[in-house]
């Protein structure tokens, strides 16, 4: 099968694999392998060569990104137990001041979900919004949404989160982390300012049961949200472990760009590649728990971690899968060979895909690994040939990959339910909001695609 008939199969295709996630509930893993096996024969691939386009596709993911994205995931399990989380909240608190806590909120969001998960990132915090609320009268709704806000934008668009790593992994970019990283921080400011501004409005028409029933004894205050953790770290040691791997990484930019020679270089090259600076910052993490004498948590947390990322990683690998097929199929080739209908969409196309993705089977991980895997191939026939290209695709696809969150989304339920909303109140405050921000994220995106 090729040319238009090929075409046709794999929107065929994509469909079917949303219906077996969102309908059937059948496990992304399997769902997108069974769809890249059936994809690799329509698509005319001999027989005998499938299995080694599976395994190649499956193992390269592995072999990238695997340990990364595990090593990323412990820093902020650790920076969670240690109470680091909360003191990156804190200065952020100090930063911004708290006569604007709304605004507080968002960015304290912003910071945590970094290295935190945004579902894990609002359970956290949400006890500090709550006493936020409690102390300054503002709008508990208008609070929610702009640490949901925060949070998401964040998670979706900036390493180590996993999704935006395992995006970058696929579309050659494991060796320009700092780039996505610093893509991904610019592209933020026209989803986090619609999200404030969103937040303000909504919190005016819609009101959260704690505000019709205020419960206070139940809500900590500050104070004792901090005394719980004990002595919290320095905000040396809670910033270490995620500015650390950033200067080794830039470093290591630096090094290569200025074509340092010598023991020197070299060293700068090796600690900055994202496997030993996160494996640095790891280490600093692990120096955290054990200084705040909290080592007994250490396997533990390991094996946790372990545990959260072993389903992203092989549903990460089965989106390398998909990939690999749509590859070693003719695929490109057509894509190529009419690349000016395709270029018309631009860098849209990414983004219309993973919020397809999103909105009809709910992760935005499982979106955004999806999206890469199947964009990777097709980038030089898009016209994405740059590194600057291939980030700007990476924050697109994670645009998407949150437009838009709903009932079948876990964060949707986490906001809900911990911002004491309707469900109802729920898809006029999470749902509207996740689309205001991922449209302004693809104006912006857009912006920066024409000037860069």
């Amino acid at each position: 099968m090729t040319g238009i008939s090929l075409i046709i199969a794999f929107v065929v295709a994509i469909v079917a694999m949303i219906l077996l996630i969102s309908r059937l509930k059948v496990h992304p893993f399997l769902a997108i392998l069974l769809i890249s096996l059936v994809l690799a024969l329509l698509a005319g691939i001999p027989l005998k060569q499938i299995p080694g386009v599976i395994g190649s596709g499956f193992a390269s993911t592995f072999t990238s990104i695997g340990i990364v994205i595990i090593l990323g995931a412990f820093i902020g399990a650790v920076l969670e137990k240690t109470g680091a989380a909360l003191k990156l909240a804190d200065l952020v608190i100090r930063l911004v001041g708290q006569k604007r806590p709304a605004l507080a909120m968002e960015l304290m969001g912003w910071v945590v979900s970094i290295p935190v998960f945004c579902d894990s990132g609002f359970v956290i915090l949400d006890p500090i919004r709550r006493a936020m609320v409690r102390r300054t009268g503002a709008s508990s709704v208008t609070m929610t949404v702009c640490l949901s806000c925060g949070l998401y934008v964040a998670h979706v668009f900036i390493p180590p989160t996993p999704g935006p790593l395992a995006a970058a992994q696929a579309l050659g970019l494991e060796n320009n982390l700092l780039l996505v990283i610093g893509i991904g921080a610019l592209c933020s400011i026209f989803p986090l300012i619609a999200g404030y501004f969103f937040a303000r409005h909504i919190g005016r028409k819609v009101h959260s049961e704690d505000e019709l029933a205020p419960d206070t004894d139940t809500v900590k205050s500050y104070e004792e949200l901090k005394a719980g953790f004990g002595k919290l770290p320095s905000a040396l040691n809670a910033l270490a472990p995620l500015v650390v791997p950033i200067l080794l990484m830039a470093l290591s930019s630096v090094a290569a760009m200025a074509h340092w020679t010598g023991w020197g270089a070299d060293l700068c090259l090796f600690l900055g590649t994202p496997i030993m600076a996160l494996a640095v910052g790891a280490g600093l993490a692990i120096l955290q728990l054990f200084t705040a004498r909290k080592g007994e948590l250490f396997y533990g947390l390991t094996n946790d971690t372990l545990k959260t990322v072993g389903p992203i990683l092989f549903v990460t690998a089965a989106g390398g899968v998909l990939g690999k097929v749509i590859a070693s199929s003719d695929m490109v080739n057509y894509i190529t060979s009419h690349a000016d209908a395709f270029r018309s969409i631009g860098i849209f196309f990414p983004f219309l895909l993973a919020a397809i993705l999103k909105t009809a089977q709910g992760s935005s991980t499982v979106a955004i690994t999806t999206t890469a895997g199947i964009i990777a191939p097709l980038m030089a026939a898009l016209g994405f040939v740059t590194p600057v290209d291939a980030a700007l695709v990476v924050v697109a696809i994670g645009a998407g990959a949150m437009t838009v969150s709903h009932a079948n989304d876990s964060y949707f339920w986490v906001v809900t339910s911990f911002g004491k909303l309707l469900v109802g109140d729920g898809y006029r405050t999470q749902t509207l909001m996740t689309l205001v921000i991922g449209l302004a994220s693809m104006v912006e995106v857009f912006l920066l695609n024409l000037i860069l």
